[in-house]
């Protein structure tokens, strides 16, 4: 789905990504996780479009992500980012039908309310459709903010930190969704992480980050492992398996 080269980011003298290359495949969860300030969250919005690049080159779906129309762009790949707050006073419906406009721009049909409510229904937001956004729970709402990138109806869904600022319950159900996205839906999601046990137990592929380069990258079992994780995070690590996966300690 991504082949990416080369892909560098500077801010004014300071380099924040350093000759990225990877490729993201079709069809999976992919964790990017690193410390705070090691390029992950950057790499994402230079992925969207959202942050230009300094150097290299993106391919999406073959072609030059340069290269693609904004709408046309819209209807493959969605973001949600950190900033996700609303300034206007909206229902839930409301901001879930901000997804068709891709698609339909503000001339919504039936065909797209009935994308949104499926969207909607799917979110388990139903009997909140017409509440407020601003008075709903932390998790309510990011589950609102999830729903319209459902709207939008893409193959590619990325998510920056969606279990920031959610406690262990939230944040272990909207792993959950996550998971059900790429497996019911077909959805490839890829996503910026800083709990690396949510990483290593919900995701497919993990790319590991430091100081803007990639440190590991590869198959959860391949990137979880005592050395590498010291190496990234600068302290010691033990490996022990749960429920047939590597979970994580560190002291």
């Amino acid at each position: 789905m991504f082949e990416i080269r080369n892909l560098a980011k500077q801010y004014d003298d300071k380099t924040v990504v350093d000759d990225v290359s990877i490729t993201l495949p079709r069809g999976k969860v992919i964790a990017l996780i690193g410390p705070n300030g090691a390029g992950k969250s950057t790499v994402l919005g230079m992925a969207s479009r959202l942050v230009p690049a300094s150097h290299g080159s993106i391919l999406f779906e073959g072609r030059e992500l340069h290269e693609w129309n904004n709408r046309e762009l819209a209807k493959r790949l969605a973001i949600l980012t950190q900033s996700n707050n609303v300034q206007m006073k909206l229902t839930v419906r409301e901001l879930v039908s901000f997804g068709r406009f891709p698609h339909s721009g503000s001339n919504l049909t039936a065909e797209d309310w009935a994308m949104v409510d499926k969207a909607i229904d799917y979110m388990a937001l139903t009997d909140f459709a017409e509440r407020f956004i601003d008075e709903m729970s932390g998790g309510q709402r990011q589950r609102a903010f999830i729903a319209m990138v459902l709207a939008q109806d893409t193959d590619c869904v990325m998510l920056d930190e969606p279990t920031n600022n959610l406690d262990i319950y939230h944040a272990t159900q909207m792993m959950k969704l996550v998971r059900k996205l790429c497996d019911e839906l077909g959805k490839t999601v890829i996503l910026v992480l800083h709990e690396i046990n949510l990483a290593a137990y919900y995701c497919d592929l993990i790319c590991a980050f430091k100081d803007g380069r990639v440190a590991a990258y590869g198959p959860v079992e391949e990137v979880m492992t005592p050395e590498r994780l010291e190496a990234i995070y600068g302290v010691p690590f033990e490996i022990h398996e749960i429920a047939g996966r590597p979970m994580a300690i560190y002291h």
